[in-house]
Parts: structure tokens; sequence; C-alpha cells
């Protein structure tokens, strides 16, 4: 029996439809008839990847400016450079340093000098070559004539107040080398430069004024507890002032042997640990606080060893260096003993009587 097309169509299965297309592709994909045909699912691999561009030649880089001309190789100041010189003494010998001593503050090639971890000699006249500052002599010629009481007054009324940007912080590290050059940059535009002294260096304002003076040339003409006045000289010539090279970083201070002995000096073992334990039990005779003024601590210390043996000192907020700094420089200035270090607590026994003129003699060092 025929049937005829039209009584029964024949549709195609879409699954059949499916897997034909699918053959289709896969067909193309391995025996591509046009190369233009494009099927993200099966693009056929090229053989040779195209090359990428060569890179352009780099372009020279600018060379940086130089914000301050190079530093000479020597410097003319008489005297030895020192990190801090209100803060060290000659007399203090270190047993050893805590970096290589060929590593100089100064930085390669800025100043062709040896550096032991204390000082750096200075260079000395050679030739026709004089130094900055010839002696007094030198000094005296720009300082010129003595100010006046009014021209003083003057000053003094300028620089004196607390809003005055001509100042300088002077902190616990003392007079430090890079300070002299600051004073210096200060001076080019001002006669004088307000100086605040904070921290241990203010135990001994007179050390402080000392070595302001002697090394910078300058004069003071105003001290007020810890507030200073600096003034530069009637001849004083920005043009003529001396080269400072700056230490580009701190140097490491050295070892020192201990403050602290095990047994003072005239006690025995027992002796000594009773003095301790009297200090540490007795009522502190101030407290001390984080750089702060200390001005009035000496004259305290020995107006209380003359009713006490043993005086403690509180510095709980001073910090362990500090407080060893402080105790090394009581020990010079009253003069006095120091027994302990502990707790941030200072110790001091006066020594006995017939001991005191030797105590300020009693172990030079510094505290580690």
């Amino acid at each position: 029996m025929l049937f005829s097309r039209k009584l029964l169509p024949w549709a195609p299965c879409p699954r059949q439809s499916q897997a034909q297309a699918l053959l289709h592709r896969l067909f193309c994909a391995f025996y591509p008839t046009n190369l233009d045909d494009d099927d993200p699912p099966f693009t056929r691999i090229p053989e040779s990847l195209p090359r990428s561009p060569t890179p352009p030649p780099p372009k020279p880089r600018d060379q940086p400016a130089k914000i301050s001309p190079d530093e000479p190789v020597y410097s003319e100041l008489p005297f030895d450079f020192r990190y801090s010189y209100s803060e060290t003494d000659p007399a203090w010998k270190p047993i050893g340093f805590r970096e290589p001593t060929r590593f100089s503050p100064f930085g390669p090639g800025r100043l062709d000098r040896p550096w032991d971890g204390v000082a750096a000699t200075a260079a000395r006249a050679e030739g026709n070559r004089e130094d900055v500052y010839d002696g007094a002599s030198c000094r005296d010629e720009v300082l010129g004539e003595v100010l006046s009481e009014v021209e003083v007054a003057e000053l003094v009324e300028r620089y004196r107040h607390s809003d005055c940007s001509r100042q300088i912080n002077l902190g616990k590290g003392g007079v430090t080398h890079n300070m002299l050059d600051d004073i210096h940059n200060h001076w080019r535009r001002a006669e004088a430069v307000r100086i605040k002294c904070l921290g241990v260096a203010t135990l001994d304002m007179d050390n402080i004024c000392f070595h302001l003076e002697d090394k910078t040339g300058g004069r003071i003409i105003y001290r007020s507890i810890n507030i200073l006045i600096l003034y530069r000289g009637r001849n004083y010539d920005p043009k003529q002032r001396p080269v400072i090279p700056l230490m580009l970083w701190k140097p490491l201070a050295p070892i020192y042997p201990k403050v602290v002995q095990n047994v003072a000096e005239g006690l025995t073992f027992e002796e000594t640990k009773e003095m301790r334990n009297r200090g540490l039990h007795s009522p502190p005779l101030m407290k001390l606080t984080r750089n702060g003024v200390y001005v009035n601590v000496v004259d305290k210390v020995r107006e209380a060893f003359k009713t006490s043996e043993v005086v403690r000192l509180d510095c709980s907020h001073t910090g362990t260096s500090d407080c060893k700094k402080i105790g090394v420089k009581l020990r010079d200035l009253v003069p006095c003993i120091p027994i302990l270090f502990k707790d941030e607590q200072i110790i001091l026994w006066r020594g006995k009587r017939d001991q005191e003129d030797s105590v300020s003699a009693h172990c030079i060092s510094r505290p580690q």
C-alpha cells in the first residue's frame, strides 16, 4: 500500500539534526574549506606565532639636580668633631665600640677623617692656611664692641618670647655637631637665636653655655632657667661662616665601664646592701619627668645630703638610658656615689666625710 508524501510527511528528529550539525562543525574544523571562517571553540592554531613588536630603546634618564654642592673633604674647624660636645668628655675612656670604626657618620667621601667612635681629629693649620677662629683674637673681632644695655634689652625683647621663629630646641643630646650648622643658618637672617634646653643636659647649664660660645664664636646675652639667647656679633659675615660638614646619622654610643660597682668604695658588701635597702624604702626626694627641666636638681641633692646619707630620685618616666645619664652627671656635679639603678630609681650615697674630696674622681666612666 502506497502512501502519498502529503499524507505522511517525514519530519527530521531534533536529536538527529543536532548530531548532523556537530559532525559538520568537526569536519570543517579538521578540513577547512574556507580559511576565513572563524569558529571560536574550534579555531585553528597557526603554525608560527606572530612576533612581538621590538620595544623602543630606553630614553636616557634625567640626572637629579643637586640640592647642595659637594661638601669639602676637609674642614677648618679648630676643634675635634664629636656627636655631642656638652655630653662627652675626653677623660671617659671606652672599653669597646658597638659599630666598626671604619664607618664614619659623615658618609663616604664626605670627610676624610678617621672616626674612632668618640671623636674625629680636627685639621690643623698647614702652611699659610689659617683656622676659622684664630683663637680669642678672631672671636673678639667678630663680636666687636660690647653691646650696650639698651641694645641687649632690645634683642632680648625680640627673641625671648615662645613664639619666636628663630628658635632651636636643645634636647638630651646637648650641644650636638649638626646644631652648630643650624645656629649659623639662623644667623644668616637674624642677629640672635633663641635656644630652649630640655632633658638631661639642663643639669649643667654652665657647661651648655660654655660649649655654645666656644664652638659657635657667639656670646650669650640672656639666660633664664632653660632659655638662652645667643648673639652672633657685630661684625659677623654670613659669607665668611665656617664650613661645617653634617653628620648623616647618629653614631652608636661606645661601651663604657659600669657606673655602679658591686661594692661601693669605702663600704663592705653588707654595708652597701644595707645602703641600697635604705634608699629603696626611703621617700623620693623628687620625681623627674621625661625631657623636663633639671636645673635645680643638683642644689636639692646637695641640700638633702646635709641631713640624709642616702637619697632616692624617682625617674620612672624618664627611661633607663636617661636615668643612668642623670646619675653620672650627679656623681660629678654634687659630688656623690651612685650605688643602685633599679626600676628607674636612682639611689645616691653621699660618701664618707673624709672621702668627699675624692668622690668626684670615683669610677670615671659613662653609662652603658
